[in-house]
């Protein structure tokens, strides 16, 4: 059995009212300490790290409003990579909750409330849904964040990456992303993509080797094509126009006759 997979039984167990449901870290030292991403709720202070069975010192905690990710190079994105990397974080959760007032939060009512603190619309930046993370969700939330998360380059291949949603009221977990079966799904590709990467390379390689002298084309000698072709004769001239007749001049009784001159 995997961490996150116990983790989930004893949480259930614990749930449904078991007092003997708990979770033995050290059993699962190799894969601790986990990296958690939560919401800045004040009610989750009482539930975490609790609702993971998790002591402590096996928890790194991360919070920001609605726990979103924006990007795969934010500054949530960082401090996941730091704590893998500095503080030796094995695996990753996004922990969602329910009753999230930020899920309730539309975009107007949102700058209302900004306005309340004298902040105006043209001090924010545009898209205000792209910059704060805006979401209906808090299901579809946490897929997106653990999708960020996943193809981010600052998190190792190597890492699983959960999503889960917790109960505000009970502290019950959902596990919606289950990081080991997109980590499996990622490896049993591995060889497809190297193999497309390696096809590709060959591609190029056969370019770059080519040699336009190498081609061969027609020996036909230039002009040897026209000299081969039919003559055909040249279209006969029309005939010449014949000029039109000019009509006399028209002369009113009692004047002149026109002066003609002859050259």
């Amino acid at each position: 059995m995997r961490l996150f997979e116990a983790i989930l039984e004893a949480n259930h167990r614990a749930v449904a009212g078991d007092p003997n449901a708990g979770l033995r870290p050290g059993d699962f030292a190799a894969e601790l300490p986990v990296i958690a991403l939560t919401c800045v709720d004040p009610r989750l202070n009482a539930i975490m790290p609790n609702a993971l069975g998790l002591p402590g010192e096996a928890f790194i905690w991360l919070r920001n409003a609605g726990n979103i990710i924006t990007g795969p190079f934010s500054s949530t994105m960082r401090s996941l990579a730091l704590a893998c990397a500095v503080k030796g974080g094995r695996e990753i959760a996004i922990l969602g909750h329910t009753d999230c007032q930020v899920c309730k939060t539309t975009t107007m009512q949102l700058l209302e409330q900004l306005k309340a603190l004298g902040i105006e619309r043209q001090a924010l930046p545009e898209n205000l849904n792209e910059f704060f993370g805006m979401f209906a969700s808090e299901r579809q939330n946490v897929i997106k964040a653990c999708e960020l998360v996943r193809h981010s380059p600052l998190i190792g291949a190597r890492i699983p990456v959960h999503g889960l949603v917790v109960d505000i009221q009970t502290g019950g977990l959902e596990w919606i992303v289950n990081g080991y079966q997109s980590l499996e799904t990622t490896t049993a590709r591995s060889p497809e993509i190297a193999k497309a990467i390696g096809l590709a390379t060959d591609a190029l390689k056969s370019l770059a080797s080519f040699n336009i002298g190498e081609m061969a084309f027609p020996p036909t000698k230039i002009g040897e094509a026209a000299a081969k072709a039919p003559e055909t004769p040249p279209p006969s001239a029309p005939p010449a126009a014949k000029p039109l007749p000019v009509p006399p001049p028209v002369v009113s009784p009692g004047a002149k006759s026109p002066t003609v001159w002859h050259r």
